[in-house]
């Protein structure tokens, strides 16, 4: 089986490592589809002295898709992609060496799935170890997955999932929200929804934790209470959906009890996402309690989560 490993491209600092994590890779037979969108920085020359190798491509998109809409890159890289799966892994971050080997095992222990996922080892902008993902069912359902997402906090990253390239391609590649403000769950989701999803112990990726990351930086946070609210709205969808199906008693059982999670989960990203936003300004307030209606905040709700940010 062969694997694509992409890498969507905006920043050169850790490019290197990224490209480098690959080229270790203890299992051989894969292909590396790095794609510049359309940086200011030199992101070829960091690439050129590995270009020699057959198995590594570069292209540079003719217009920046930008921070927003980043999962065009995504999916750009995606459409360049030939291998049986496909990983897509961020310019700053690495993948260990037993990364494919270790999917190589857990697709012929699971075969037929649209999607594995393997564990992840949190870095910090020195490359050091700050802190490591939670262990996983060796198989769970699209309902497990996101129940232990909202229930138990599990972090989760793009460059944690390996998915089927065709299938992938068939669902219309990554899921887009702006800014990729929770397009990794979703897209883990869709592939999930059929089949399940099959999870490694073993720690295959490195997420790099920065301050030059989308994910770190307090920018753009009007947009990502946006995104927040695209994830609410397209999960109740989703779950309204999975409730008409014949489903396992355990999975009737997380339909059941999803709703407190479901919403302690949003409500704590809401929180936190505008607590960035308002920063003091009224207007800002009026706008972020009429979003938060959405989550069926009361005024004294508001009020008290207002007084407890503000003074806290």
């Amino acid at each position: 089986m062969k694997f694509t490993i992409t890498i969507p491209s905006f920043k050169s600092r850790y490019l290197d490592e990224a490209i480098r994590s690959v080229v270790s890779q203890t299992y051989a037979d894969w292909e590396l589809i790095i794609v510049d969108d359309c940086s200011p920085e030199d992101i070829k020359s960091v690439v050129a002295p590995y270009l020699s190798d057959k198995r590594i491509r570069y292209y540079r998109n003719e217009r920046n898709c930008g921070s927003v809409n980043v999962v065009d890159n995504w999916n750009i890289c995606l459409g360049y992609a030939t291998g049986d799966y496909v990983i897509c892994i961020g310019d700053d971050d690495r993948l260990l060496p037993c990364c494919l080997e270790e999917y190589k095992l857990l697709i012929e222990k699971y075969p037929g799935l649209n999607v594995y996922h393997a564990r992840t080892e949190i870095i910090d902008e020195n490359g050091e170890l700050k802190n490591i993902q939670e262990q996983r069912p060796q198989w769970e359902s699209a309902l497990s997955l996101i129940w232990n997402r909202w229930d138990h906090r599990n972090r989760q990253y793009i460059g944690d999932f390996c998915y089927g390239r065709e299938d992938l391609v068939e669902a219309g590649g990554y899921y887009k929200l702006p800014l990729a403000w929770g397009s990794d769950d979703i897209t883990a989701v869709l592939a999930a929804r059929e089949k399940g999803i099959a999870n490694t112990q073993a720690f295959c990726f490195q997420y790099r934790e920065n301050s030059h990351t989308i994910t770190s930086s307090t920018t753009n946070a009007k947009i990502k209470i946006e995104a927040c609210l695209m994830q609410y709205e397209w999960y109740n969808n989703f779950l309204d959906e999975m409730a008409k199906r014949k489903l396992s008693s355990t999975d009737c059982n997380y339909l059941k009890t999803i709703a407190i999670p479901r919403r302690n989960y949003y409500l704590a990203a809401f929180n936190k996402i505008c607590a960035d936003y308002i920063g003091g300004n009224p207007l800002r307030m009026l706008w972020c309690y009429r979003k938060m209606k959405v989550m069926n905040y009361s005024k004294a709700t508001f009020v008290k989560w207002l007084v407890k940010s503000v003074f806290a």
